[in-house]
């Protein structure tokens, strides 16, 4: 990737640089307020931080107000991570390095917003048939401000006694496969890229091996990204093999 031409420009060969293109805030499912997250990013010497919540840009706004308040030399980066389509499973795509409020990223989220809208309703009525009643008012009261997602319904769960943890929410009910996986609201991997691309982004498969999918069609993935204008993979991200970070690389 030419961070120059998008995000600036530093040598990683000159010193090491510390970068962390995706982090979540409060506005999404990340545990830290946007303010939070900043500080204690700059606190650690982190010199290049891409706020990416899921679907929003609420939280790189209020980062990036804070920023602009509390200065340092950490620079900060326009970020999101957008659901989308590809092949029946359910893509997670960053955009690095976006107009947060160019026409096409805003009617992009004005979409998401609905999408998430809906697949909350259809998430809680699923729930409602295991027996899990009011499942929707638990989950929006978890989310707050925050973006509506599974792990509002998973604190709800465990706020009710339904589960244990997180884990076995998603174990049992709301993970790959489950009542609770609702796919069909987002849009094509093509469409989101569109939305990055034109907002001035750099679009970016997000945790590739998260997916499952054989090496196969790992490739045939890719190459359907990067024919749709997609400019990279995360090689890094979690708790990942020596590995498996060779193979992405």
């Amino acid at each position: 990737m030419n961070y120059s031409s998008r995000f600036g420009a530093f040598s990683a060969s000159v010193k090491t640089v510390l970068i962390d293109f995706h982090t979540h805030t409060s506005a999404s499912d990340g545990a830290l307020e946007p303010c939070e997250l900043v500080a204690r990013a700059a606190a650690s010497n982190v010199e290049w931080l891409a706020i990416t919540d899921h679907d929003t840009v609420a939280g790189y706004k209020a980062a990036a107000a804070y920023h602009t308040n509390n200065p340092s030399d950490m620079r900060l980066v326009a970020g999101i991570e957008f659901s989308c389509q590809w092949s029946g499973t359910t893509i997670h795509i960053l955009g690095l390095g976006v107009d947060c409020e160019h026409p096409v990223m805003l009617a992009g989220l004005d979409r998401m917003a609905a999408a998430r809208k809906e697949r909350g309703s259809k998430i809680a009525s699923r729930l409602a048939s295991r027996g899990f009643d009011g499942a929707l008012q638990g989950a929006l009261a978890q989310a707050g401000k925050s973006q509506l997602g599974r792990p509002h319904f998973a604190a709800w769960m465990l706020e009710q006694g339904y589960v244990r943890d997180h884990n076995q929410a998603f174990d049992k009910y709301l993970g790959q496969g489950k009542v609770g996986d609702v796919k069909a609201f987002w849009p094509d991997l093509s469409e989101v890229i569109q939305w990055i691309d034109a907002s001035g982004g750099v679009a970016i498969i997000a945790h590739p091996l998260k997916y499952r999918f054989t090496g196969m069609k790992l490739r045939r993935f890719i190459t359907a990204f990067v024919a749709a204008g997609g400019r990279g993979i995360e090689v890094l991200s979690g708790r990942q093999t020596s590995e498996q970070t060779n193979h992405l690389k």
